[in-house]
């Protein structure tokens, strides 16, 4: 199994990154990042997967069984938190607008009903502090948006110089304090020269150099830091789902490195943060 996907490698137009269950070598998480050209349009079916069609840059209107969901989006994921639209399975929808959307799926049983995620619903979390500070959208988590079946998402903006993702941490045992989740890593940096570290060990080995655009996927084992390098702020989509009945996130810890929250009690949230809101950076 390949664990890190550099940009460009897995495109299939109108896609420009494909990552399907099958291609993954897992059976639950599936990741499309659809790019549309002014005017453009696409239609797609859902199939067994409910999916969040979230915009990276751009705006789009969003058309599923009827009902007309218009996404202001932002120009990009550094400038602002944006609105988005979960879309059901066994559905037919059709994505018209300009910009770059990530269509972030999981496969489920249930079928639910198309639903707008205003920015403004978005919560933002500012978690850890210091030089492992980040700001986390809470978009598509259990807690900000209850309405999904088995699809987990967020997205995770670290301060150029600071690690997030850290403590190391896993769920890939299914446990009181842990649950079973694949998980995508989608990233992108900001800076047309910039680059970040991902760092996956345990049962999966991964340290790689990441730029916009790569995908790191993270079948098991334990994964971080993400490391953004000085001068360029690291971005990444986490999209999750695994076979548990509940739909939620549980993690362990490394028991290496989890005495670091301890030091967050004082140390104060890097002042950079948050580095995006609802309104326009």
């Amino acid at each position: 199994m390949k664990h890190h996907l550099p940009a460009g490698t897995t495109a299939d137009e109108p896609y420009g990154l494909v990552v399907t269950p099958e291609t993954a070598g897992w059976e639950h998480t599936a990741l499309r990042v659809l790019e549309l050209p002014a005017g453009g349009a696409h239609t797609f079916g859902t199939g067994e997967f409910e999916m969040i069609v979230l915009p990276l840059s751009g705006s789009c209107r969003v058309t599923c069984d009827g009902e007309v969901l218009e996404l202001r989006g932002r120009r990009t994921v550094f400038t602002r938190v944006t609105d988005f639209a979960y879309v059901p399975r066994d559905a037919q929808v059709t994505v018209t607008g300009r910009g770059r959307f990530a269509l972030a799926g999981a496969r489920c049983r249930e079928r639910l009903v198309p639903r707008y995620g205003p920015a403004g619903g978005v919560p933002v979390e500012l978690r850890g502090a210091g030089p492992a500070s980040r700001q986390v959208n809470n978009f598509g988590t259990p807690e900000g948006f209850p309405y999904a079946d088995k699809l987990i998402a967020c997205e995770v903006l670290t301060p150029g110089g600071c690690w997030s993702s850290f403590p190391p941490h896993k769920h890939d045992e299914e446990t009181p304090a842990e649950s079973v989740l694949e998980e995508i890593y989608y990233f992108e940096v900001e800076g047309p020269s910039g680059m970040a570290y991902q760092r996956v060990y345990g049962s999966t080995d991964v340290l790689e150099e990441v730029r916009t655009g790569d995908v790191v996927l993270i079948p098991h084992g334990w994964h971080g830091p993400s490391m953004a390098v000085p001068g360029h702020d690291l971005y990444y989509l986490n999209v999750m789902a695994g076979p548990s009945e509940e739909r939620a996130w549980r993690i362990c810890d490394d028991p290496a490195h989890t005495w670091i929250r301890e030091t967050w009690t004082t140390q104060a949230v890097d002042p950079r943060l948050p580095l995006t809101s609802v309104e326009e950076r």
